[in-house]
């Protein structure tokens, strides 16, 4: 494999897990540790976004998710901050990241991967937005909350 191929994409998958209850599921990564967010990565070569979202969450929560995957047709640029700018090619300073949501009907055991994260919390709207690490997921979290008031998509994540 040369060097090029195991750079990153500037292009990303955010996939946000509820439950109707109105909790939402953060993983604090192993490095940063205390940066906690919600399934994050990057998409592979000739991946869509919903291929790299459901790779995600298999990978970093064990749950399989591909008849209750939400695509929220929604994505943000952002800069990549200094310290991963070396994952990407020289000169790339942004990545585009696409929103998707997994709501459950309940919590379910999350079988993280220890090569990513130590923990993960289920925590009410509020809890989540003060922990979260990035604006794109704490806005991303707004917009779900925002959508089970107007859909009952949940109950208490207003």
């Amino acid at each position: 494999m040369t060097a090029k191929e195991t750079l990153k994409r500037p292009i990303s998958v955010l996939v946000v897990v509820f439950n109707t209850a109105g909790e939402f599921m953060l993983l604090n990564r192993v490095k940063p540790s205390g940066f906690w967010q919600s399934v994050t990565g990057s998409l592979m070569p000739g991946e869509s976004p919903r291929t790299a979202a459901l790779r995600e969450l298999k990978e970093e929560t064990g749950l399989l998710g591909a008849s209750g995957l939400i695509d929220l047709r929604q994505s943000r640029l952002f800069p990549i901050i200094n310290p991963w700018r070396k994952r990407y090619a020289p000169g790339i300073c942004f990545n585009r990241e696409h929103w998707f949501a997994l709501r459950l009907p309940y919590r379910r055991h999350i079988r993280i991967n220890p090569t990513e994260h130590t923990e993960v919390r289920w925590l009410p709207l509020e809890k989540a937005l003060e922990l979260a690490g990035s604006w794109t997921n704490r806005e991303a979290m707004r917009l779900l909350a925002m959508l089970c008031q107007r859909e009952a998509l949940c109950a208490g994540a207003g």
